[in-house]
């Protein structure tokens, strides 16, 4: 006997690998480019410029196109207007470095997920060559695999940290600690956003390696400085006004954010601040959406604690740590990126 339940809401989550297959080709067979430049095309059009077989195109076309990912009408396609948007506004090469994130690095670890949360560890990191117990330890051993986890963290940058530079208020920072500031893509951004801020990214030498390139080819080795340590072993550099933690607490224990921030407070000035910037779980629990979805990758790659945490949790530990005027600073985008900032009290 058949069941009454209507299903339909359940066709994208069985299926949810193959509509990210149906994009992920898109992306890699380059339709959204070939339909920008060459107008609308037909399905013999498209399996001619892509060089692949009419059926070929016929498949990927129809899901595209089933996904909103193009349109089409008669007999021809085009990109949907998000598609169109990202290509003219220059986000699309950023999606796309996401995408072969998620295909060449978390799509086969996401299937330990259920293991994962079994055994409360990062299960996933067996489908990652070499050895360690984070995915940190094991790029370094992979440059390959290093180097598309740098360009897809540099993409979700890009994407998410407008609200970093743009929402965050600097009129009265002059100098800025960005701890663990990985490839110096914040510190680049932040920089060039707002030109009298002086910036020292501290990171781990081979991130500083690579933030030493990227400062230099963005020329700004006079105002961004780079000091090589560990966040946790060694002392973080003292005398700047604000001190940020970029996409930092999503991968550590309650105990080790709190670390960090009384670290941050020991150094920072009477009446310097600190930033915590990253993805953030509603307080309910109920979202948003792109969170949840997210969990996925940190329950089984980067630690065994890495997670996406509440407000109200980062707002709990900056009060334990000793700061006062703590503030929620919400993304105007479309991530769940935020910042939650806190300031030392003055001195008596």
């Amino acid at each position: 006997m058949t069941g009454k339940a209507d299903l339909k809401s359940l066709v994208p989550l069985i299926f949810g690998f193959s509509a990210f297959q149906q994009l992920h080709a898109a992306s890699e067979l380059q339709l959204f480019e070939y339909l920008t430049l060459n107008g609308p095309s037909t399905c013999e059009q498209v399996a001619e410029g892509l060089r692949l077989p009419v059926r070929s195109a016929r498949k990927l076309l129809f899901g595209t196109t089933s996904l909103g990912l193009t349109d089409r009408a008669d007999g021809v396609y085009t990109p949907s207007a998000p598609l169109r948007e990202a290509i003219e506004d220059g986000t699309w090469p950023l999606i796309r470095n996401i995408l072969d994130f998620q295909q060449r690095l978390s799509y086969l670890p996401a299937t330990e997920y259920a293991q994962s949360l079994r055994s409360g560890e990062n299960e996933g990191l067996k489908h990652l060559p070499g050895t360690g117990n984070d995915l940190y330890t094991r790029l370094e051993q992979s440059p390959e695999l290093e180097n598309l986890f740098f360009r897809g963290m540099h993409s979700w940058s890009e994407l998410s940290n407008p609200v970093l530079l743009d929402q965050v208020d600097y009129r009265d920072t002059a100098t800025v600690l960005d701890v663990g500031g990985g490839d110096a893509v914040n510190a680049i951004a932040l920089a060039r956003s707002h030109p009298h801020l002086r910036v020292t990214v501290f990171d781990l030498e081979g991130a500083i390696e690579v933030a030493r390139d990227n400062i230099r080819a963005a020329g700004l080795s006079d105002r961004i400085d780079v000091v090589v340590g560990d966040m946790f072993s060694d002392p973080l550099p003292s005398g700047a006004d604000l001190v940020l933690f970029a996409h930092q607490f999503v991968i550590w224990s309650p105990e080790q954010n709190r670390e960090l921030l009384k670290k941050a407070h020991d150094t920072l000035r009477p009446g310097g601040r600190v930033a915590v910037f990253n993805a953030f779980a509603d307080d309910d629990g109920r979202g948003p959406l792109y969170a949840a979805l997210d969990s996925v990758y940190f329950a089984t790659l980067p630690t065994e604690e890495a997670t996406i945490y509440r407000w109200c949790e980062h707002e709990a530990w900056l009060k334990e740590t000793g700061f006062v005027d703590i503030m929620r600073i919400r993304s105007n985008g479309w991530t769940p990126h935020g910042v939650i900032e806190g300031r030392k009290p003055d001195a008596v």
